[in-house]
């Protein structure tokens, strides 16, 4: 689906393909946001390993752009990119699998597990 479009939104958007949490940080308990290592393992793989301070905007101009173009409101998620290692630019290409356990640790916030799931 993300590949049939020149919008990659459309193949993050289905229900269930943006997971998030256990919880939520707030500005005050991250001290500092562009600091942060964040690694993703597949299956206990190492996919990607980045940290925070290879954004390419920093998290103060993000929020200075989308806010002149829409309103920004308490609760709303800004998605920042993604770091180096997607399958769809590895060579050979790595796509996910049925039943696979995908992981992504944010240092001093925490860790998300999920398994991955086929649709039809």
């Amino acid at each position: 689906m993300q590949l049939t479009s020149s919008q990659w939104t459309l193949g993050k958007s289905f229900a269930t393909f943006t997971p998030v949490g256990p919880f939520l940080a707030t500005r005050d308990e991250v001290s500092g946001p562009h600091q942060l290592g964040i690694q993703l393992t597949l299956s206990g793989e190492v996919m990607q390993s980045a940290n925070t301070r290879d954004l390419i905007f920093r998290i103060p101009e993000l929020i200075a752009y989308l806010s002149s173009i829409v309103a920004l409101e308490p609760g709303d998620i800004i998605s920042t990119g993604t770091p180096p290692g997607v399958g769809l630019g590895r060579t050979p290409q790595r796509w996910l699998r049925d039943g696979e356990e995908m992981v992504i640790d944010i240092e001093g916030l925490g860790t998300i597990r999920n398994r991955t799931r086929a649709i039809n």
